[in-house]
């Protein structure tokens, strides 16, 4: 199964890898756990609310591949949901904190309102990754180490449109956090990184692009078409593979030019 129609995957060989991609049933996570699947990964397919989808990209990888629901707004279940893939799998040899949520947050909006829009995006995006990144190292630390691979957005260092600064803020926080384990954990076989993609062709953009239009994301862009997930899953497997160890800490741009650091 591949992780976008047309892309060229360089094979690397994840046989015997244990890898949790949560928010898998769509999007950027569906292409990761696609490429997984396909790099010979034994992969634990997080979902929220569509089984149907997570058991689609399952169904690529045999027996290799389990379908784990947690809702991430209960950071706890992110907890639990770590656990459950270690004793389903017996293992887990990497962790790719994909999951997250965009609601968009006017100031005109009431300050209730705004309230649980924080608390939503910060729950889902922020704390459930932190949450699972403990666990992770926790179990990490019994097997000599382990990978992390961060999900975060460019808007973590250019920020976001005023509608969206909860989730720029959720984004800048993954990358003080990946920083941290890299420079906390590394003695402990921990490696930690972040991937930072701009604006990707999901179900999750179709919301910016029906509000201002494809347009405007594409004037923003250096190159000739928007990214997809199928751009973003490669980097993933690549830094998954132990191939780029020594990059721990650091953080990929994966934005098409539309901000260059």
């Amino acid at each position: 199964m591949s992780a976008r129609k047309g892309a060229n995957i360089v094979k690397i060989d994840l046989g015997g890898k244990v890898v949790l991609v949560t928010g898998a049933s769509r999007g950027i996570g569906r292409a990761i756990a696609a490429a997984m699947i396909d790099s010979g990964a034994s992969v634990a397919v997080h979902f929220n609310r569509n089984k149907q989808s997570a058991e689609d990209i399952a169904a690529g990888g045999g027996d290799r591949a389990r379908v784990f629901q947690a809702d991430l707004s209960d950071p706890v279940q992110g907890g639990k949901l770590l656990g459950d893939v270690v004793d389903e799998f017996g293992r887990l040899d990497v962790l790719v904190n994909n999951a997250g949520v965009a609601v968009s947050s006017p100031l005109e909006e009431p300050l209730e309102t705004c309230a649980r829009t924080w608390h939503q995006i910060l729950s889902v995006n922020l704390v459930a990754a932190g949450i699972l990144s403990r666990e992770a190292i926790r179990h990490f630390q019994t097997i000599g180490g382990g990978r992390i691979v961060f999900v975060a957005s460019r808007a973590a260092f250019r920020g976001d449109t005023p509608e969206h600064m909860a989730y720029a803020a959720s984004k800048g926080g993954m990358v003080a956090l990946s920083r941290s384990i890299a420079r906390g954990f590394g003695k402990d076989g921990v490696k930690s990184f972040v991937v930072a993609p701009g604006f990707t062709r999901t179900e999750m953009a179709e919301d910016f692009i029906e509000e201002y239009g494809e347009e405007l994301a594409m004037k923003d862009i250096a190159l000739d078409r928007m990214t997809e997930p199928g751009d973003i899953a490669p980097m993933v497997v690549f830094l998954a593979s132990g191939l780029a160890d020594h990059a721990t800490g650091a953080t990929i741009d994966i934005n098409a030019g539309s901000y260059v650091r």
